[in-house]
């Protein structure tokens, strides 16, 4: 007995500090994500800190937009979207390029270090051109990548139905359209869990990345860059989009 608790106290103990693959089980499919322990460390440990509290079980896809991002980490759903509980926010980390695989930390706009639970897939090139996510804000952190056969689920949810820009199953787009339509948790996107598969820090030392060279040539001490109004990561500005989402009686 006291050999298995050890075993579990060390255990839990590595997962604290050294996870590097996670594995998103979700409503639509399965996404494994290679996290960068070594290049953004605070990211990944505060990311980790939210897998380790069960934070993300039970949260929903809440944003997702053609071609460009696929966003949750932020809510859960009973009558409405309710927010989870975030910690403190992280420092910045912008060593990579913001582009298709990678998972990247949300943020409020004009505050580069304000990234706190939320996290979003980038579907395209984001790294520059309109979306600039490698400058805009100080740049946005990249701190993981999908695995190719991950690829696949993250499709399948960007070709779901939208309300907004919620993805939606089982709803039609004039369903969405009709401002009597309700919602249940079914009809949403759901992240059931988070799990650590592999706790070696180096198994992502393998994976073809690109380094975030922008930000240098933007602003060389990595503090600023343009504030980026047009991309809104406000959660006020999300709730507005949804007023239809409430509970199906």
């Amino acid at each position: 007995m006291k050999k298995c608790l050890l075993g579990s106290l060390l255990a839990s103990l590595s997962f604290v500090s050294h996870a590097t693959i996670v594995e998103m089980q979700t409503s639509q499919g399965t996404i494994q994500i290679n996290l960068f322990d070594q290049q953004t460390p605070k990211t990944v440990e505060n990311f980790l800190s939210y897998v380790q509290d069960d934070s993300y079980n039970e949260t929903v896809i809440h944003r997702s937009i053609d071609n460009f991002v696929i966003q949750g980490g932020g809510f859960t759903f009973s009558d409405t979207l309710d927010p989870i509980t975030t910690k403190p926010a992280v420092i910045n980390e912008p060593v990579f390029s913001n582009v298709k695989g990678t998972i990247a930390m949300a943020k409020l706009g004009g505050n580069p270090n304000s990234a706190t639970s939320q996290w979003f897939f980038n579907m395209a090139n984001n790294s520059a051109g309109s979306a600039a996510l490698d400058t805009q804000n100080g740049g946005f952190t990249v701190f993981g990548q999908i695995t190719a056969a991950s690829q696949s689920t993250l499709d399948k949810i960007a070709a779901l139905v939208h309300c907004g820009e919620t993805p939606v199953v089982d709803i039609t787009a004039e369903q969405c359209a009709s401002s009597d339509v309700s919602i249940s948790s079914a009809n949403l996107v759901t992240i059931q869990s988070v799990t650590v598969l592999d706790d070696d820090p180096n198994s992502a030392a393998g994976l073809t990345v690109v380094e975030n060279t922008l930000i240098d040539a933007d602003n060389s001490d990595g503090s600023g860059g343009s504030s980026g109004g047009a991309l809104i990561w406000l959660l006020g500005a999300f709730l507005l989009a949804v007023p239809r989402l409430k509970r199906k009686k």
